[in-house]
């Protein structure tokens, strides 16, 4: 049985232990020679908790402003935990997560959002989320989800279900998303408002190829028209409305 309180929850690495923790065992938590990579594209939510978590020693390798970008630097860096907003330009925040474990298998992500429904807080840490924090938590509680999550503990914030805490630990399923990471990545793109020319010129592809993937999705999806792209994108959390 998985305890629940107001204080967020901490599931242990091993999966096998239903202990919990709470961050605010420890008052005032150290963070030792952890380096880490912010990515978030608000430049002043970034400069915040940067001024905040280097006065626990953190040392921040590297700032990112969009999905992409975040990818370069962590394959750089190297850092031992990426902070990553889950609404990202370019490269949504869990796509960013799994091209993360590409290409720094060793980091750790944390996901920052306002999301609490449960299949998108399923989805996240089935795609290999360490900590999922609310952005509805003091700023300060981001220091507790560093520590554990680079500690190699799970981090859940407070509204998380029970309900979803049960089927992660179980490994229950959840619908399979039907396009690559290379879809996902020219949907958000097209539905963000590019064209097939600036979506070939970013991607450093052909415009026949960055077409080729467009009407494979729509064809996917069976969706076809941008209208019903931009609706789709919106409900599985690829843009902002």
């Amino acid at each position: 049985m998985i305890s629940r309180s107001s204080t967020p929850v901490i599931m242990p690495s091993r999966m096998n232990r239903r202990e919990v923790h709470s961050p605010n065992a420890e008052p005032n938590p150290s963070l030792g020679s952890c380096r880490l990579l912010l990515a978030d594209d608000h430049i002043l939510l970034r400069q915040g908790v940067k001024a905040l978590i280097e006065t626990y020693g953190v040392t921040v390798v590297g700032e990112a402003g969009d999905g992409r970008e975040a990818v370069r630097l962590a394959e750089e860096t190297q850092p031992d935990v990426a902070v990553v907003d889950v609404m990202m330009p370019l490269l949504n925040g869990l796509d960013v997560v799994r091209e993360i474990r590409r290409v720094s298998p060793q980091t750790k992500s944390l996901l920052l959002t306002m999301h609490t429904d449960d299949a998108f807080v399923l989805e996240a840490l089935k795609v290999g989320v360490k900590g999922y924090l609310l952005k509805t938590q003091p700023v300060t509680e981001v220091v507790h989800a560093i520590r554990d999550v680079s500690k190699g503990s799970f981090y859940l914030s407070p509204g998380i279900s029970q309900t979803v805490i049960h089927a992660f630990l179980a490994k229950s399923d959840i619908p399979s998303d039907p396009l690559t990471t290379r879809e996902r990545e020219v949907l958000q793109l097209v539905a963000q408002g590019m064209t097939t020319k600036k979506v070939a010129g970013l991607l450093g592809v052909s415009v026949k190829t960055a077409e080729s993937h467009r009407h494979r999705i729509m064809d996917k999806l069976d969706l076809h028209d941008t209208a019903s792209l931009v609706r789709y994108s919106i409900r599985r959390r690829l843009i902002e409305p």
